[in-house]
């Protein structure tokens, strides 16, 4: 009698488990942020945070025959327009693709210390340029 009574009144929700809520609900998350942050793009081999990153310097006028800027400027200008999140995630981005031992080909040409095969971490990014 009480269920039917609650059915009634909760309508279309339906009464589940803690633990088989949260297991399906955080595997629906997991495979959603997998698929369209943490893997690459199959067209390009891009990240969203690598595209956001290479369209704010072609919007700021970074190309190969540009002079060097800032890479703290670079970051600033990825966080304002398209990334609102931490900026050394943008900045580790921003490394990956201008080292020469990480990609193929880098993307970004670099000035300054990006870090070495070594493990060296890069300097901060007051004194890189890009």
């Amino acid at each position: 009698m009480k269920e039917e009574k609650l059915d009634k009144e909760i309508g279309k929700i339906k009464l589940r488990g803690i633990t088989e809520e949260m297991r399906e609900s955080y595997i629906d998350y997991a495979m959603s942020v997998i698929v369209s942050r943490a893997l690459p793009d199959v067209r390009d081999g891009l990240k969203p945070v690598h595209r956001r990153i290479l369209y704010a310097m072609l919007e700021d006028g970074l190309r190969h025959d540009a002079k060097f800027r800032k890479s703290a400027t670079v970051v600033g200008s990825v966080l304002g327009r398209y990334h609102p999140h931490g900026d050394q995630a943008v900045y580790d981005s921003l490394v990956r693709m201008a080292q020469n031992f990480s990609l193929r080909y880098p993307l970004v040409q670099g000035q300054g210390n990006f870090g070495s095969v070594d493990s060296d971490p890069p300097a901060a990014q007051r004194y890189t340029e890009c």
